[in-house]
């Protein structure tokens, strides 16, 4: 009796173990859900100063500023794949702008994964993580870890005033969405892809 009792020490363990992580990651589900659900307000398209952009960044805010006003499913933006669409959506606004990414993996403008459009730009030496000072300017690409409230996720900045960063992004709430962030109190933003 003593023997079946130390073998199924290890296994309870195990479950032990499993139930821990499943009760951590629906925890993080829910505190994802609840941002998402308190910052469900889809703000209107920002005014932004067309003087001090230059003129790729004029462009992007164009077609940012058409999406917004009649946006597209997701597929749309994902040359007809079903997938989530965040990177989709960064990938094809800025080859609508003119300045087409390049996915390190096919050579393709579409970059459909966010982890892969973090390589891409730390591939050309233009990542920057959020601890060195980094002041984001229109048109550059925030990073978000899978920790963040809206999960691994991708957008675009609009207009960075003080604190706060005014963002475009597809798939968030299934749509394209405006909104206003504190990137010093946003949990695991990894970085910005400096346009």
């Amino acid at each position: 009796m003593t023997e079946v009792i130390e073998a199924s020490r290890p296994r309870l363990g195990r479950w032990i173990a499993a139930g821990t992580a499943l009760l951590a990651t629906l925890a993080t589900v829910a505190v994802g859900i609840g941002w998402w659900a308190v910052n469900d307000s889809d703000q209107r398209f920002p005014a932004i100063e067309s003087e001090s952009l230059d003129h790729q960044q004029a462009a992007l805010v164009e077609v940012l500023r058409r999406e917004h006003e009649r946006p597209g499913a997701g597929p749309k933006y994902a040359e007809g794949v079903t997938e989530p669409w965040c990177a989709d959506f960064v990938s094809w606004t800025m080859r609508e702008a003119g300045r087409p990414l390049a996915n390190p993996n096919s050579g393709s403008w579409r970059i459909p994964g966010v982890y892969t459009l973090q390589e891409y730009y730390q591939s050309l030496g233009r990542f920057t993580r959020p601890d060195v000072g980094y002041r984001p300017r229109t048109g550059d690409v925030v990073l978000y870890g899978p920790g963040s409230p809206m999960g691994q996720h991708t957008n675009i900045v609009l207009r960075a005033d003080g604190d706060e960063i005014t963002t475009i992004g597809g798939n968030e709430l299934g749509r394209v969405r405006v909104q206003t962030i504190k990137p010093a109190e946003m949990v695991d933003l990894v970085g910005y892809g400096r346009f």
